[in-house]
């Protein structure tokens, strides 16, 4: 209908009307040639056409608002989530961002037109990652910040680099863990998986807690596991046990360490979002997915062969 710019149109044997809504698909941008037509560029795969691109996601006129559970599954991507969203303004930190999980969500939110910044412990391979998202879309706003969270002092530097910027912050993602590394501490003298995937993030959150405020409505994302269910860090007497958290060599084993972390990961949310949203800051845990193949195996073989065992019934990046 080029009088209401719209396209719609009902099916010859269902009735059901359908047209087209939100916004151009990422990678695209709307231009206007000089005898005044409408035409679509796709920046991604270099190429232009004078059909809307966004006939390919048309929706029902006036459809039944479905719930979460129909909307999404298992086996949606984080790409068909984000479809119609403008993120642009949008300032978001993802630790861990250089590969995975991290990495897919790093990449799903700068093609929706966030500021992404990718809080990575390896500066190269964060420039990497930063490449190969601005491959595929030149004017993504992306970069790669250092942030070891085994040093807290690390963490600490971060956060000071991050406000001498002076930009919001809408969404903090603490996404970076480590999974069955040997026995170590760190050079704060704690258990390496304990302080990586819970007290580095604790610490970065507090440090930038003022920031989130101001910049409120925010978030704040931990990624935990379903593994904490199967862990406690209470002593015999119900009270909380520091031992466990930041074990000796003797008392340590890498799996019971993880679910520990990823138990503390939503313990700390859950009090994050108590005292915060008030404030407009909210705060939530997710459990990510179990049959994901991802990198974090890559610390002991024996975890790298199971999961390459059951690498054809997971779900890849």
């Amino acid at each position: 209908s080029h009088l209401e710019e719209k396209t719609q149109w009902e099916h010859p044997k269902s009735g059901k009307r359908k047209r087209v809504a939100g916004g151009l698909p990422y990678g695209w941008e709307q231009e206007t040639d000089e005898n005044g037509q409408v035409y679509f560029v796709d920046h991604i795969n270099k190429r232009t056409t004078y059909l809307d691109p966004r006939l390919a996601f048309t929706v029902e006129d006036n459809p039944a608002k479905p719930t979460t559970r129909q909307k999404y599954d298992g086996n949606s991507t984080a790409m068909e989530i984000l479809q119609g969203l403008d993120l642009s303004g949008k300032v978001v930190i993802i630790t861990g961002a250089n590969s995975g999980i991290g990495f897919e969500t790093a990449k799903s939110l700068a093609l929706h037109g966030a500021h992404v910044i990718l809080a990575c412990r390896n500066t190269s391979r964060g420039t990497d990652a930063v490449q190969r998202i601005l491959a595929e879309w030149h004017k993504a706003k992306v970069e790669a910040m250092t942030l070891d969270l085994a040093s807290l002092q690390s963490v600490q530097h971060f956060a000071e680099a991050f406000k001498s910027k002076n930009v919001p912050l809408h969404i903090l993602i603490c996404n970076a863990a480590v999974f069955g590394p040997p026995w170590c501490l760190t050079e704060n003298g704690l258990e390496s998986t304990f302080q990586v995937n819970h007290l580095g993030h604790f610490y970065l959150v507090q440090l930038l807690e003022d920031v989130l405020r101001q910049s409120s409505p925010a978030r704040v994302v931990m990624v935990s596991s379903e593994s904490h269910r199967f862990t406690e860090i209470k002593d015999s007497t119900g009270k909380l046990d520091f031992s466990l958290l930041s074990p000796s060599k003797k008392e340590y084993w890498a799996m019971l360490a993880y679910n520990r972390s990823k138990l503390c990961n939503i313990l700390f949310s859950n009090e994050l979002n108590r005292r915060l949203s008030p404030h407009g800051v909210t705060s939530n845990s997710v459990h990510p997915g179990n049959m994901i193949y991802s990198s974090i195996h890559r610390n002991w073989w024996v975890y790298t062969l199971l999961f390459t065992l059951a690498r054809p019934f997971t779900k890849s990046m």
